[in-house]
């Protein structure tokens, strides 16, 4: 363990001082039924509060109803305020923070759960989905960046000390910023400048909202991580763009859900397992005859976003997150040395939650094998780690050995 590690040092972001330098980054639990709170949901990031995070950030709350993809997914409105509240105070009391990332799903979502037809920066078919797409009209699109600043106001109504505004992977301020999916032609597409205009809506509602008192993150991407999408030029003046709007950090990531999700997560996703917990019996056999060719595998290693992260750390100056693949105490010390202020945490923090305390204590590695089980079955079910299932079916246990073998020969 190094002696002059900076992980359990305080840092601030904004107005907000967090105990040390880590994250319970946004990944979606699947555990609010009916888009309402659950006791699963407290009981799991409250766990993770009292393991010794800095902050934890409860994930993927859509600021309206057509943002929705899950029925499990969480939809910001008056009334889950208490609840919310109710977690908010928990974690506090475990001496951690509590942050919510706040996004919208644009042609992710589903008009079954949405309630209308999904929509976009511009009309088409997401065949990830799959659906229809409607491009959305200037006056939608005025309401949508006011939308955004009413979920900040509910969060602050909620106790949360931080929001996470979601403009990466794929999501709504996403599809406006990349090309793939901004074909307009009036004064929100073309140009990078005229991509950026809904970005810039967004952040003017949200900062009005977060007042003086709230911190703000903003998870970006650093590339779409396919062709014909953003890469790391125009990503970093996205970045810069957002500075200059008063973000007080950045979460920065890469990947495009509807079209390079493994560029998000990395590894191999366990298609057995996910079509294992899917109900629509179409979606179920679609996926098992193309997966593969759709969910392509991206080999998984530690640190995988840090060689595009560097670019960004000379680029702004503002608090930088890290995300992706922190799965070791040395590898974090080594980012943290890097001159980035946090680093944020998902899959190490499923089976265990207490982590940072193990890290603490003198732990120097998480157990997590990145087989991807937790992301495989959360859509359908609920984020868990495959090694807290009891009688796992013997054809998943035999798929996730297979993709462990796989590893273990790279």
């Amino acid at each position: 363990m190094k002696q002059d590690s900076k992980l359990f040092t305080p840092a601030t972001i904004g107005p907000l001082t967090l105990r040390n330098r880590t994250i319970r980054a946004a990944a979606f639990e699947s555990m609010c039924d009916g888009n309402v709170p659950t006791q699963k949901l407290f009981d799991y990031h409250t766990s993770v509060a009292a393991g010794g995070i800095g902050m934890t950030t409860i994930a993927y709350a859509s600021v309206t109803r057509n943002g929705l993809s899950f029925e499990k997914q969480l939809w910001m409105r008056p009334e889950i305020v208490p609840a919310l509240r109710r977690l908010t105070d928990a974690i506090h009391k475990e001496g951690a923070a509590a942050s919510i990332q706040l996004g919208h799903c644009g042609n992710m979502s589903h008009s079954r759960i949405a309630g209308e037809r999904p929509i976009s920066a511009s009309s088409g078919f997401n065949l990830y989905s799959p659906t229809l797409v409607r491009g959305m009209r200037t006056e939608e699109i005025e309401a949508m960046a006011r939308s955004f600043g009413d979920a900040v106001r509910l969060a602050r109504e909620a106790g949360f000390d931080a929001v996470e505004i979601h403009a990466g992977h794929g999501y709504l301020i996403s599809q406006f910023l990349s090309p793939y999916t901004n074909h307009r032609k009036d004064q929100y597409g073309g140009s990078l400048e005229n991509r950026m205009r809904f970005m810039r809506m967004v952040m003017h509602e949200v900062m009005e909202a977060a007042g003086n008192d709230l911190a703000v993150l903003v998870k970006t991407n650093m590339r779409d991580g396919f062709r014909g999408g953003i890469e790391i030029d125009e990503a970093m003046l996205i970045a810069q763009e957002l500075e200059r709007l008063g973000a007080h950090a950045l979460v920065l990531s890469g990947g495009f859900v509807s079209r390079a999700p493994m560029y998000v997560m990395r590894g191999a996703m366990p298609i057995k397992c996910m079509t294992y917990y899917m109900k629509p019996w179409w979606l179920r056999w679609g996926v098992r005859m193309v997966g593969r060719f759709m969910i392509p595998t991206i080999p998984f290693r530690e640190a995988y976003f840090l060689e595009d992260a560097r670019r960004f750390r000379q680029a702004v100056k503002i608090p930088l997150v890290y995300v992706g693949g922190m799965v070791s105490r040395q590898k974090i010390d080594e980012v943290l040395d890097e001159g980035f202020e946090f680093v944020a945490m998902a899959r190490a923090l499923v089976a265990e939650p207490d982590f940072v305390n193990r890290m603490r204590e003198g732990e120097e590695r998480c157990s997590c094998d990145h087989v991807n089980y937790c992301i495989a079955r959360m859509y359908s079910v609920d984020m868990v780690c495959h090694k807290c299932v009891k009688d796992l079916p013997c054809k998943l246990a035999r798929e996730i050995e297979k993709i462990k073998c796989a590893d273990s020969k790279r």
